[in-house]
C-alpha cells in the first residue's frame, strides 16, 4: 500500500510541474509576441519619421541652399524636435547621406529592370529613357534643388548611380570588348552626356519632349562604338 501511495504521489507531482511548464511555455509564447509587435511598430516609427524628415530636407532644399539649412529648419519642417533627430541622424550631412542613399536605391530599382540588351547603343537608349523618366517623375524637386544647391549633390548622386550600373553592365557587350577601348573612359564619355542632357532638359523652359530628345540621341550614337 505504501508503494502504491508513493507512485500516487509522484504521479500527482509529475502532472502538476508538466502543468507549469506548459504554462511557463504559453507565457513566453505570448510575451514574444508582445515584444515582435512593438519591434514592428518601433519599426514602423522608425520609417515614418525618416520619410518625414527626408521631405522636409527635400522641402527645404527647394527654397534655399543646403548649407544654409539649420538642423532646427528641419525639426520644425518635421515637426519634431531635436531629440528626435539626433535619434537618428548624427547632423545634417548625415541626414543628405540618407537621403540621397534612399534616392540612389530608388534610381537602382528602375535600373534594375530586365536586361535585354546585347549591344552597347541599345544599353545607352534604354538608360537615356530610364534617366530622363526618374527626373520627369521627380522634376519639382530636382529643378529647384539645382536652382538653390549650385554645389553638385545631385549631379554626383546621378553620376554615382548610373556609372555603377553601366559599369557593370557594359562589361559584358562583346561590342565594348572589341572597341579596345578602356571601360572606364567609355562609361564617364557617356554617362557624363546622359546626365547633362538631362539636366539641361530638367532645368530649361524651352524643353523637347521626351520621343524628341531620344530621335536626337540615337542619331549621335555609332551603331558601333
Amino acid at each position: 500500500m505504501m508503494v502504491i501511495q508513493h507512485f500516487k504521489e509522484y504521479i500527482c507531482i509529475f502532472i502538476i510541474l508538466f502543468v507549469c511548464y506548459l504554462t511557463y511555455l504559453y507565457i513566453k509564447h505570448i510575451m514574444y509576441r508582445e515584444v515582435l509587435k512593438v519591434d514592428k511598430k518601433n519599426d514602423l516609427r522608425i520609417i515614418k519619421t525618416k520619410k518625414v524628415l527626408f521631405n522636409s530636407l527635400l522641402s527645404l532644399m527647394k527654397e534655399k541652399n543646403f548649407e544654409k539649412i539649420k538642423i532646427s529648419d528641419i525639426c520644425d519642417e518635421a515637426l519634431i524636435n531635436r531629440s528626435t533627430f539626433y535619434a537618428h541622424y548624427e547632423d545634417k550631412y548625415d541626414l543628405l547621406i540618407a537621403l540621397f542613399e534612399d534616392q540612389r536605391l530608388s534610381l537602382l530599382e528602375e535600373l534594375e529592370g530586365e536586361n535585354n540588351e546585347s549591344h552597347f547603343k541599345e544599353y545607352i537608349m534604354k538608360l537615356l529613357g530610364i534617366v530622363i523618366d526618374y527626373i520627369d517623375d521627380k522634376k519639382d524637386v530636382y529643378s529647384a534643388i539645382l536652382l538653390h544647391n549650385r554645389n553638385g549633390l545631385l549631379i554626383d548622386f546621378l553620376i554615382d548611380v548610373i556609372e555603377r550600373d553601366a559599369s557593370e553592365r557594359l562589361k559584358g557587350y562583346k561590342d565594348i570588348k572589341e572597341s579596345n577601348l578602356p571601360l572606364d573612359i567609355i562609361v564617364k564619355f557617356y554617362v557624363g552626356g546622359i546626365i547633362n542632357i538631362g539636366i539641361s532638359w530638367l532645368t530649361r523652359s524651352e524643353n523637347y519632349t521626351k520621343d524628341e530628345l531620344l530621335k536626337f540621341i540615337d542619331r549621335l550614337i555609332p551603331e558601333k562604338i
